[in-house]
């Protein structure tokens, strides 16, 4: 047989051959492209669910901060303080009002945060006591007094009970010696700390 009516045979062979070889790259190419694209649909969907959470959140806070503003509370730095202005209660019953507003008796961190509470010129309950242990002082939070703002002389655990457990603000004295300590059962206004 001649040589050359082999030719087209050869020819259609490795057509095909190649042809599938082709079909197989480009079935591979195209199944990687669908997984890309059903990766990035996924990652699109994910980032725009975590969008719309972060917005609602964003929301809420801007509802909660207008609330807020509207029952009384003010603003300092990254919190938001409660000072009650008529009712005088014990510092149990003062912390209950707070807990119960989604906050706490004020814990103070800084000269400017009491400065700025002694300026609201009232006598304050503290988120501050001695009740666990005398003489240890420790915040609402469990935290150990490590800066104090105590007039002269106080804490003195003096009264007629001797029993001088729960701190205050006074506001007849100076804005970083304005501490005193008092029994808890007193009646005085209070200020609650939410956090931002």
């Amino acid at each position: 047989a001649n040589q050359n009516e082999f030719f087209p045979t050869k020819v259609l062979y490795y057509r095909q051959k190649y042809s599938s070889r082709d079909k197989d790259q480009l079935q591979n190419s195209y199944n990687n492209l669908t997984k890309e694209r059903d990766q990035l649909e996924n990652s699109y969907n994910n980032l725009t669910k975590e969008r719309d959470q972060l917005q609602t959140s964003n929301n809420n806070l801007t509802r909660e901060r207008d609330q807020l503003q509207t029952m009384c509370w003010q603003k300092f730095e990254s919190s938001w303080y409660f000072l009650s202005e008529t009712t005088e209660k014990t510092w149990e019953k003062s912390r209950k009002d707070c807990l119960e507003r989604g906050a706490d008796l004020v814990i103070i961190n800084s000269n400017k945060e009491q400065e700025f509470l002694f300026n609201l010129k009232k006598a304050v309950w503290i988120g501050l006591t001695d009740s666990v242990k005398e003489g240890t002082w420790k915040w609402v939070d469990g935290t150990p007094l490590t800066t104090g703002y105590w007039y002269d002389k106080q804490p003195d655990n003096a009264g007629p009970t001797q029993n001088e457990d729960c701190a205050e603000i006074r506001n007849d004295q100076l804005p970083l010696k304005a501490w005193n300590d008092l029994s808890c059962d007193s009646k005085l206004n209070w200020i609650c700390e939410k956090a931002l």
